[in-house]
């Protein structure tokens, strides 16, 4: 299937549909803790299994354990693991038998589909192990997000290949997702962390005392002692001092790390939400395959954390795929949606885009990666299929002519569609060129869906002289489209 999109000068651009199909898989699911409410409902279910002898306890969790066999990753640890989340609310120290302790585990434990709903808004990047590979081939990472019921969205991974012929291949997904293992010894550097709850307008003498007694680097650890003895000291005052306390916190627990095991395959790792500023999900992850100045590759990734009332952008770091840091991105000019690192430094400085306003693309540059100053506006809505706001499609791609940038427009009944322009290699605040039709528009198979007539990247990459651009169809399912490079760079006007 094909796109024809008409160049200024009369001839057609055209991008090939591949028409290769990412849909939501219902079938996969993860545990994760059921918490019924009101908490005196925990007690009355804690005492109903007190009651039960042990032979029929046996057999109850023997049938749990059956049922939900072969769905799961090591089913028996997390039912443990809840156990232990719930065990405060028994009345006696008393020992418990193992299965009684996974049974009152399974009691507060539910599945979880975690793509049932929608499987979109990709991003791509050259996969770290390229490895045993034919010649012109190049396997790939590919980022999604994923959400299941309540639109509760998390990050979810795919890999394939891109041969010499620029022809894609995905690898098929295993049956399990499997979330990660939080590390629970982050370590925290004082400076940077005072310097944050500045900006949130936490400052004061309870956070410098709080603050005085850590160490130059502390732990989450560390941070709870510290918060504990304060609270003593002011116990009189303690209310005083819960907005703080909690800003303090619900810092600490949105700079974490994750980690899964060396075999957990790609297509099971999970990053699902963890910190209290994202507890209604983790959406739009923006990846880039960035070039240290030392020659070095670092992953990171912009994404969009949520709470159910505000979005905040947070920074994702990894340097193979398994352990990950998750940071607060700080400063004034850390704003709404759709922030994209370029791929390496320009001029000594990180350089970034994001949408500021909901309506134009700007351009930020900064000396430091988590801080962020200043900002200027880079391109406005000019053409009618993006007079309502642009934004971009992920990070920019560096090409002999300039940085490519993709972006997604806004037009007349909501509709989204994909352009791109040009920017200057060492000053990216130049637009070299814009072209004035999308590349790309959803066609009649693809603007069905959960939000119809949108289709939107969160990256792409070019191989052997293409652009290889995974898309979402109407927020539900993902796609690819192919074009040679040249063909796209050729069809955008000098400004």
């Amino acid at each position: 299937m094909r796109i024809v999109t008409r160049k200024p000068c009369g001839s057609y651009m055209q991008i090939n549909r591949t028409g290769i199909v990412l849909s939501p898989n219902s079938k996969r699911v993860v545990l994760r803790p059921f918490i019924p409410l009101p908490e005196e409902r925990t007690l009355r279910i804690i005492a109903r299994l007190s009651a039960l002898p042990e032979a029929e306890v046996g057999e109850l969790i023997a049938n749990v354990l059956e049922e939900f066999h072969g769905r799961h990753q090591r089913p028996r640890d997390f039912l443990l693991a809840r156990f232990e989340d719930v065990r405060e609310h028994l009345i006696t120290d008393a020992p418990l038998s193992e299965n009684r302790r996974l049974l009152i585990g399974a009691y507060f434990t539910q599945e979880y589909a975690v793509e049932s709903a929608a499987l979109f808004n990709p991003s791509i990047v050259w996969h770290p192990d390229q490895s045993g590979l034919p010649k012109g081939t190049r396997r790939f990472v590919l980022s999604l997000r994923a959400t299941g019921e309540g639109h509760l969205s998390s990050i979810t991974f795919r890999s394939g290949v891109v041969d010499s012929q620029c022809a894609i291949s995905i690898d098929k997904p295993t049956r399990f997702a499997t979330p990660a293992d939080v590390v629970t010894d982050t370590w925290y550097q004082k400076t940077l962390f005072l310097r944050k709850l500045a900006e949130l307008g936490l400052a004061g003498g309870f956070t410098n005392r709080v603050v005085g007694r850590l160490d130059k680097e502390f732990s989450l650890e560390q941070l709870d002692e510290a918060l504990e003895l304060a609270v003593r000291e002011n116990r009189m005052r303690h209310h005083e001092f819960d907005t703080v306390l909690d800003g303090i916190v619900t810092l600490a627990r949105s700079n974490y790390e994750i980690t899964y095991l060396p075999e957990t395959k790609l297509s099971e790792r999970l990053i699902f939400p963890y910190s209290p500023t994202e507890t209604a999900g983790m959406e739009d992850a923006r990846f880039v395959r960035f070039q240290e100045e030392d020659g070095g590759i670092r992953y990171y990734a912009t994404y969009s954390a949520y709470d159910g009332r505000l979005v905040l952008p947070q920074l994702l770091e990894t340097d193979d795929f398994l352990d990950f840091k998750m940071h607060t991105l700080n400063g004034p000019a850390i704003a709404d949606k759709g922030l994209a690192l370029f791929p390496r430094k320009i001029n000594g400085r990180y350089a970034m885009l994001s949408r500021q306003d909901g309506e134009n693309l700007f351009l930020m540059y900064s000396d430091m990666l988590h801080f962020w100053h200043s900002k200027r506006v880079l391109i406005r809505p000019t053409y009618p299929w993006d007079f309502v706001q642009v934004g971009n499609c992920g990070s920019p791609i560096e090409t002999d002519a300039g940085w490519l940038i993709l972006t997604h427009g806004v037009g007349p009944m909501r509709k989204y569609s994909i352009g791109a322009f040009l920017v200057d290699r060492d000053d990216p605040s130049r637009l070299i060129g814009r072209l004035k039709h999308p590349l790309l528009t959803p066609n009649e198979e693809e603007r069905e869906g959960y939000v119809p007539n949108v289709v939107y990247s969160c990256g792409a990459v070019v191989h052997n002289d293409h652009l290889i651009l995974p898309y979402a169809m109407s927020d539900y399912a993902t796609t690819f489209g192919t074009i040679p490079l040249n063909e796209l760079l050729s069809a955008i006007e000098p400004e």
